[in-house]
């Protein structure tokens, strides 16, 4: 059974489950213990967690993602950020429970919409995208990086 929980505190649990989970996504280093309290701490973000209570410890996380809500001129808007899921745990729910939490969340928080990017190379992810309704958008990304 996934439950999908909201982060409240940072735990040696939650920092190994990163340590794990994290190089399943990117090359950046793993968050510690007081960039996850600063997420965690932060008003406008919101980082959820997908247990298997099947499993004991850091391996009972099986998923990760961070939804950050803010406002802007033209209302309040949503981000969903750093979705993770476990190599083992992929195609049982565990995206879908994730992601189905964010939305409830930020409608919560009156956010008008939620984006998200995904690598094109990530089809599954993408599939589920549009199976629960985001669409893809027509529009360029850009991305400024300091000193690149």
């Amino acid at each position: 059974m996934i439950d999908v929980r909201r982060v409240t505190e940072v735990t040696p649990t939650l920092v190994d489950a990163f340590a794990r989970l994290t190089p399943q996504l990117s090359s950046a280093p793993p968050p510690g213990p007081a960039e996850l309290a600063e997420i965690v701490g932060s008003d406008t973000t919101v980082m959820l967690i997908a247990v298997d209570d099947r499993f004991e410890g850091e391996a009972a996380i099986v998923g990760t993602m961070t939804l950050v809500v803010f406002r802007i001129p033209s209302g309040v808007r949503a981000w969903i950020e750093d979705v993770i899921v476990d190599e083992a745990a992929r195609g049982a729910g565990v995206g879908e429970a994730l992601n189905r939490r964010a939305l409830a969340v930020a409608a919560e928080r009156g956010a008008r919409s939620v984006d998200l990017t995904s690598r094109p190379s990530r089809e599954a992810a993408n599939r589920l995208y549009r199976r629960i309704g985001f669409s893809q958008r027509e529009t360029n990304v850009y991305r400024y990086v300091e000193g690149g």
